[in-house]
């Protein structure tokens, strides 16, 4: 839990207790949200080896892979075996002083290993329940696997993806993955507002179990897209970086790289072709609104190619910049993570870490009353705080505490790594 204030104030979600037993991406990221929050994040992983990712490379020193420091963050790592009748009740008794459970196993999974929602409540009844899977607990592919590609490819997201004469193309961001961590954010905060507005009545609160699918959330995610293909009955074809209804609204090739340029309401359409030394095309029929724009886009993109690459980047960032024009350089992430905007924000934190050392990472976008949350923690090794868990939440001793090391029911740093 973060116990540092946020501009003088107490974390929103200070005293929020969450056990996580998600691995990979999407619940990782859900659950590290709340931690940045304030949130007591207690991951639970397996002794033989915790969550997969922490076997992606690259790694830093002491073998911690980016992949596992970036979506762990804030978090307390606990070892257990979860296929034991101690390492089950240990969970069932962690759950009892906790708010929400979030874990992205296949639908039934959970069940299995008596930790289901009836299993849960019967310790805890107001608990939260978050379950994350590809395709969700019902329908046909319900207890198929599902990565972030496979559903990126089942949403449609691929067939936007790409330029107009290439194959379909996965999106370089993990954005299924991503939105369904995000989605069951959302859920888990409304959730906890729920039962927070019950208490307040004098129940007791309710709990509840929220369903999040990665497929769900992808297409939830295309918006206007899919509303498109509703009304129309067509799918929206690929083009690049274009916009389907915006024009123009995509990348342009300048002298030395390339600029992207969004003229998305009518005020910047005049203030561009002044910028660009073209006035006249606001008054050419073809070009006068968005509408007949869209329709002839190419013979647009013909005569906008040829004035851009008059000039370099940095001279047509300086003229945008000037004429309060829409724009942006084509960064690449190192460009990206270095640019003065994002180091005035003080997005790029450096952490220590016990065996990695120095580890810079991306904090928090969250601002509260103006200030990013302070004293973030580096992502956790396995088993690192098994044993002061149990002291602190389970009134362990350290005796009984070394008899379920004994006897595998759950293992701490030093010892599985």
């Amino acid at each position: 839990m973060i116990s540092e204030d946020l501009a003088g104030h107490a974390p929103l979600l200070s005293d929020v207790r969450v056990i996580d037993l998600t691995r990979v991406l999407a619940g990782p990221y859900c659950t590290q949200i709340l931690g940045d929050l304030g949130a007591d994040i207690i991951k639970i992983e397996d002794p033989r080896g915790g969550d997969e990712v922490r076997d992606i490379p690259p790694f830093y020193p002491g073998e911690q892979s980016h992949y596992f420091l970036a979506l762990n963050r804030n978090k307390r790592s606990v070892a257990v075996n979860l296929k034991s009748v101690e390492g089950r009740q240990f969970i069932l008794d962690l759950v009892r002083g906790s708010d929400v459970v979030v874990e992205n196993f296949r639908p039934g999974v959970l069940d299995r290993l008596g930790l289901g929602l009836h299993d849960l409540r019967e310790v805890k009844p107001d608990i939260i329940l978050c379950s994350i899977s590809g395709y969700g607990a019902d329908g046909p592919l319900a207890n198929f696997p599902a990565f972030d590609l496979v559903v990126q490819a089942r949403s449609g997201i691929m067939s936007i993806n790409g330029e107009s004469d290439s194959p379909p193309s996965r999106l370089g961001l993990p954005v299924a993955d991503l939105g369904a961590g995000l989605w069951a954010t959302i859920a888990i905060l409304a959730a906890l507002q729920k039962r927070g507005s019950t208490q307040k009545r004098g129940s007791t609160g309710e709990g509840q179990h929220l369903d999040i699918s990665m497929l769900d959330g992808a297409i939830a995610l295309q918006s206007y897209l899919s509303q498109m293909a509703l009304l129309t009955g067509d799918s929206p074809p690929r083009l690049g970086s274009d916009h389907h209804n915006v024009v123009p609204y995509g990348r342009f090739k300048v002298r030395d790289g390339y600029l992207v340029i969004a003229v998305l309401v009518g005020q910047f359409w005049a203030r561009f072709c002044d910028a660009v030394g073209r006035p006249d095309l606001t008054d050419d029929p073809r070009f006068a609104t968005n509408a007949v724009r869209c329709e002839n886009r190419e013979a647009l993109r013909e005569i906008l190619d040829e004035v851009l690459c008059s000039k370099t980047r940095h001279e047509w960032q300086e003229i945008f910049t000037r004429a309060d024009v829409p724009h942006a350089p084509v960064l690449d992430i190192t460009e990206a993570l270095t640019q003065d905007q994002v180091t005035a924000r003080n997005l790029i934190r450096t952490v220590q870490h016990p065996t990695a050392g120095a580890v810079q990472m991306v904090g928090s976008p969250v601002r509260v009353n103006g200030a990013s949350p302070s004293g973030m923690r580096p992502a956790p090794r396995l088993g690192e705080h098994s044993r002061t868990v149990a002291m602190e939440l389970l009134g362990m001793t350290g005796p009984e505490i070394d008899v379920l090391i004994e006897r595998g029911v759950i293992s701490e740093a030093g010892l599985v790594e």
